[in-house]
């Protein structure tokens, strides 16, 4: 046990703004940063870095063969005990390079498999958690009045819908209003964050 009284863990991150460097890489690197010196171990991609079409062109009906940088990602998903996402909330949703991800890579078999007629589902994820870190131009509280959960997408339609719990969500909002001194502060958060595995 050390740090915090978490035990080590196997955390993986993914940073989902297609520009890193941006306040979410930032965010991706403090997190990362409190990890690693938390003693944790940890793997990161950047979806910017990533080589791969991010269009399901047939759905299902046909194999699209993956893309090296998406065998990676399954093989890091697979291997981690807790997985991180940072992104931006772009028109109240992911950026569509992270959609394209996800479509490309959550397949059945992969993320879920369906059992009885296609009416229930086996989580083939499950046993991880999950962390996500949300940023916006707008003040969260005011961004869920308005549009509602606008992280629901990825939180329980993605994650908790392939095993992963529990799912924790931050958000950061306002953001072109932040002083430095916020800034500071939200980079702090996020690297206890990381320290602690959460």
């Amino acid at each position: 046990m050390f740090g915090f009284g978490n035990k080590k863990k196997k955390i993986f991150i993914l940073l989902g703004h297609p520009d890193k460097d941006t306040l979410n890489g930032t965010l991706a690197s403090e997190y990362e940063r409190g990890a690693g010196e938390a003693g944790h171990e940890v793997r990161r991609m950047n979806i910017g870095d990533m080589v791969f079409d991010p269009v399901l062109h047939l759905g299902y009906k046909q194999i699209q063969e993956l893309e090296p940088d998406l065998h990676a990602f399954q093989e890091n998903t697979r291997w981690c005990e807790h997985f991180v996402v940072f992104y931006p909330s772009w028109w109240s949703t992911m950026p569509a390079l992270l959609k394209g991800l996800i479509d490309r890579t959550w397949l059945p078999g992969f993320a879920f498999k369906f059992t009885h007629g296609g009416n229930m589902w086996r989580k083939l994820l499950k046993g991880k958690s999950a962390t996500m870190v949300v940023t916006s131009d707008t003040a969260p509280l005011v961004q869920r009045i308005i549009f509602g959960d606008t992280t629901n997408e990825l939180r329980k339609g993605i994650l908790w819908f392939a095993g992963f719990a529990p799912i924790r969500v931050y958000k950061f909002g306002y953001l072109k209003h932040f002083g430095m001194w916020r800034r500071e502060r939200m980079k702090r958060k996020v690297y206890d964050l990381g320290k602690r595995a959460r």
